[in-house]
């Protein structure tokens, strides 16, 4: 589904929008709920946060960010770009990885006290109409930095695809891949890699009914029922080629049956310690650079080619993550993979990002049994993918043929 390639009258997000494009924006805002889900959660846990994060994080910005930003057509929501400062951020604070659940905790209220005060700065900037100013920043060391947290994302999330536990610096985790392979849980290494040959097969698909389907969601269509019938959530042992794996709960998502009781308030204790001020910084600039990155190059394909106030923008953004992280969300940017399938999926307003907010909502609400069987391998596929385009060779090639000082800013930041 996609939008007339010579429109005419341009969409607006105003009351007269809502009643006038309301099936457009609702029906993408559907789609884009379907994508956001497994990403919200795959993104929460390689992050070191709870997976309910993530929701509450894509729930903030579509409910609240989409009445602020004059953004027509970007979602706001969780990052895989901001992952790895994300989980820099708990680790420094004492996260432990599941060995002490109290410490994790701790370490996730101080880190949701960082990104508090992150927001808040994002709003002083918007203020004082910072935005602008970022246009004068580097896009090739902007594509760098997120290379090298592709290269990262793959580095934690490739081992628990293969069902184990990642230990050890990414160049490290890097060079073990082949080591995984050989070792990984068969039954937890089945789902994940048959949920990486689903996504990238997704293109060859030709069947219209199923295309209709975004690639994650039909990915778990086939990956859930597949996991239940294996057993993936079953404590227990079995046997394979003479050598016994563990399966169990440890290896599926976990969110609370009522989303009230997944609300947690931050602690401020860190905010002053280095640490504290460092990923304060990290959170303000860097997810402020992606996300504008990414509302500049949604406008450049927008068909109506409306134009958003990035300072406005920033300033809705930072509202939206003060609040979100006030009950537990990680950061957000306008995310770019979610507001181009916006695109694509034939919304016109902002309200899309909204109706995509409120079917998280009530499938979190409603529905969270459902969720807990998402094998968490399924969702490492995903960031796989994920960290790959990032890091793509294609990417290396495009900022090369920009010129040889774009690509020496940009290898230079990797």
């Amino acid at each position: 589904m996609s939008m007339s390639s010579n429109p005419t009258e341009v969409p607006k997000g105003n009351f007269n929008g809502f009643k006038s494009h309301f099936k457009h924006d609702i029906l993408s805002g559907f789609l884009v709920f379907l994508i956001a889900l497994p990403l919200c959660l795959g993104i929460s846990l390689a992050s070191g946060y709870p997976a309910v994060a993530g929701i509450f994080t894509a729930i903030i910005g579509g409910l609240v960010a989409t009445f602020i930003s004059n953004s027509e057509l970007t979602i706001k929501g969780p990052a895989a770009g901001l992952i790895v400062i994300a989980l820099g951020c708990v680790q420094e604070f004492g996260f432990t990885g599941g060995v002490d659940p109290e410490k994790d905790f701790q370490a996730y209220r101080l880190a949701l006290g960082v990104g508090v005060v992150a927001g808040v700065y994002q709003i002083i900037l918007g203020l004082f109409r910072v935005g602008v100013l970022m246009k004068l920043f580097p896009s090739a060391a902007i594509h760098g930095l997120l290379a090298s947290i592709g290269i990262i994302i793959i580095s934690k999330q490739f081992p628990v695809l293969m069902g184990l536990s990642p230990q050890g610096a990414p160049l490290e985790l890097l060079a073990s891949i082949p080591s995984f392979i050989i070792n990984m849980n068969p039954r937890v290494g089945l789902i994940g890699l048959l949920g990486v040959a689903i996504v990238l097969s997704y293109g060859y698909i030709n069947n219209p009914r199923l295309k209709v389907i975004p690639a994650p969601m039909l990915m778990l269509l086939i990956i859930v029922p597949l996991g239940t019938f294996l057993g993936i959530g079953v404590e227990g042992t079995y046997t394979f080629n003479s050598q016994t794996f563990e399966l169990g709960q440890k290896f599926l998502v976990n969110v609370p049956g009522n989303l009230l009781n997944a609300v947690t308030l931050p602690d401020f204790s860190g905010i002053t310690t280095e640490t504290g001020i460092k990923y304060t910084l990290l959170f303000a600039i860097i997810g402020t650079l992606e996300s504008m990155l990414s509302a500049k190059a949604i406008d450049q394909i927008d068909p109506w080619k409306r134009k958003t106030n990035l300072d406005r923008d920033l300033l809705a953004t930072g509202m939206a993550n003060t609040l979100s992280a006030f009950i537990g969300g990680l950061p957000m940017i306008s995310e770019i993979v979610r507001s181009k399938a916006n695109i694509d999926n034939g919304a016109k307003t902002r309200f899309a990002n909204f109706y995509h907010g409120m079917f998280l909502l009530l499938c979190v609400a409603l529905i969270p049994g459902l969720i807990n069987q998402i094998p968490l391998a399924a969702l490492a596929a995903l960031l796989v993918i994920t960290g790959y385009r990032l890091a793509s060779p294609h990417e290396f090639i495009t900022i090369y043929r920009e010129g040889r000082d774009q690509f020496v800013i940009f290898v230079s930041t990797i």
